[in-house]
Parts: structure tokens; sequence; C-alpha cells
């Protein structure tokens, strides 16, 4: 079984999650809680244009993660039903969201996934159903889809919940920042090009989590948002492509957590969705150079804890 560090049960704030580490035309938002559970997706054009929802495929949850993975394609997996699971469900390279695959791994929600090797996927982290005890586990998924075995943590990379991920490099990942209790953490794990997470690195200034993260630029990475002392925020903080995490830049739009984000148009990304004092539906757009622009009012069911992917090529 799993390391499973366990705590009090405590109030949650939650993610939205990273790209391919293969740079897609297009970007799909899905999943997260409106009133309920829910499976409705929301496509994203290679402009960065939000269409409206589409009747959702698979098991309606929230806190699940998404990647790319096979250049093209992306993967929707784990989150919560009330109870954590270990679903998966691909999406192929016109967006088309496919049912229920039977899951592998530790069940959990709040994790974060990343692409990585240009063609495959990382989930890592996570906590369970009551946000009482979390996990440093990794999941490895090919370029065909295929989700592997738990990969437990080394002894210094901190199981943690709320936390977002991101490729970089062209062909590595990142996962940042998140929670661990009560403690809203800094630390970053680096993932090679093989998919081996390496130790914490305190590389934030300031820590948080609720956040969500994606590639941009073809080669690096943004966080933003997210919960931070207390209070939802809207600074990010940008990744080189060699994995360098800068200082934190003033945000902007609307403050929040809850949130997901993904890549699109080859290099830039777009952060969408979250929590202010209910969900939202606003998007902002990330230049190519790492610029987020001000709000777009949101297009598609206003929610929180929702997952995006890139796809398509």
């Amino acid at each position: 079984m799993p390391t499973i560090i366990t705590r009090g049960a405590m109030s949650a704030y939650a993610m939205g999650f990273g790209r391919s580490a293969a740079a897609g035309q297009r970007a799909i938002f899905g999943y997260g809680y409106t009133s309920s559970y829910t499976a409705i997706t929301n496509l994203v054009s290679s402009t960065g244009v939000v269409a409206n929802d589409t009747t959702g495929v698979g098991t309606a949850r929230q806190f699940p993660a998404a990647a790319g993975y096979g250049t093209n394609k992306a993967i929707f997996g784990y989150g919560s039903t009330g109870s954590t699971t270990t679903i998966t469900n691909l999406v192929s390279n016109t967006g088309v969201v496919a049912s229920d695959t039977t899951g592998v791994g530790t069940p959990r929600q709040a994790l974060a996934a990343a692409g990585y090797g240009t063609d495959k996927a990382i989930f890592g982290y996570g906590s369970n159903a009551t946000f009482s005890g979390w996990t440093g586990v990794t999941n490895l998924v090919s370029n065909t889809g295929v989700v592997s075995t738990d990969t437990f943590p080394g002894p210094f990379a901190t199981p943690r919940y709320y936390l977002a991920a991101a490729s970089y490099g062209t062909d590595k990942a990142m996962f940042g920042c998140g929670q661990l209790s009560g403690t809203q953490l800094a630390s970053t794990n680096r993932v090679s090009n093989t998919g081996v997470v390496a130790d914490d690195t305190n590389s934030f200034t300031g820590g948080r989590s609720g956040l969500a993260a994606a590639g941009y630029g073809t080669d690096k990475a943004i966080f933003g948002y997210g919960y931070s002392s207390s209070v939802n925020i809207s600074n990010t903080t940008l990744v080189s492509n060699t994995g360098v995490v800068g200082g934190n830049v003033t945000g902007v739009g609307t403050a929040r957590s809850r949130l997901a984000a993904a890549g699109y148009g080859t290099d830039k990304a777009i952060f969408g969705y979250g929590y202010t004092t209910s969900g939202v539906s606003m998007t902002n757009l990330v230049s190519n150079t790492g610029v987020v622009a001000t709000d777009t009012t949101g297009v598609g069911t206003a929610r929180y804890g929702p997952a995006a992917a890139a796809y398509g090529s």
C-alpha cells in the first residue's frame, strides 16, 4: 500500500492542473463542481476561444487532474465523487472524451498532472476523500494512454495535495506548491524526461495552494492564482526552460483558487474557472511571453475543481 499521512479533517481549496510536454493546438476543461459533481467539458480553440458546454462523458466528479500524452491526446484521471476514485477518461485528438476506464493506483483527489518526455504524462500526489490524509505516489502514463501502478515517493519528496504541475524544457515537468495539513508549501519537485521525481526544492516566494499551472512559449511554464495566507490571490510565477522558478508577478484578473490551466495554440496558455465566493466561469489568456490578460467573461457552466489539458495537432 502507498504511504498515506493522516491528520484531522480540514477545509479544502483545490486546484487545476498542468499540460502535456507536447504543445497542443487546442485545450479542454472538464469536470468540477457546480451545485453538484459534473462531467461537462468545454473545448478551447487554437485562438483561445472557449466553447459552450459539451454534455459530459464518464463519472461526474471534482478535483481530478489532466495532462496531454501521445503528442496530441489528453487524459483526465482520479478525483472525487464524494469518495475518491481512480477512473480515467481518454481524450482523442479531436477533443472527444471516452467513457470511464477502470483506474490504476491509489484513489485520490486534489492531485496534479503534467506531460513529460515529449509524449508521456505523470499523475502525482493528492488527498483522500476527507482531506485528512495525503500521499506522494505518482503514476506514469504511456504514450498510448496506459496508466501504470503506483511509484512510491522518495524520502525527501513531501506528500501533499492542492498542488499544480506543468511541463517545461520540452520534455520535463515540475510539481509545485500545495498543502500539507494546515501548511501551504513553496516547494517544487522536478520530473526528469524519464518520469523520475526529484526531492523537494524550496523555489517559490511564499507558499500557496489551490493554484493552477500550464506550459507556454513552447518550453516554459507558468503557475498562477490560488490561495495564500487565508486569501485568494492572482499572482503568477514563471518557470524558465531550465526549471528556474522566478519571483511573484503582480496578478492580473480576479483572484481565485480551485481553477485549472492548460496550453493552447502551441505556445500560449489559458487559466479558467475557479472559486471566489462561489464557482466562476471567467478565463485569462497567457501570451507566448507569459503575460496574463485581464478577465474574459466566461463561457459555460460556472464551477470550481475542474482539470484542463492541451490536445490536438
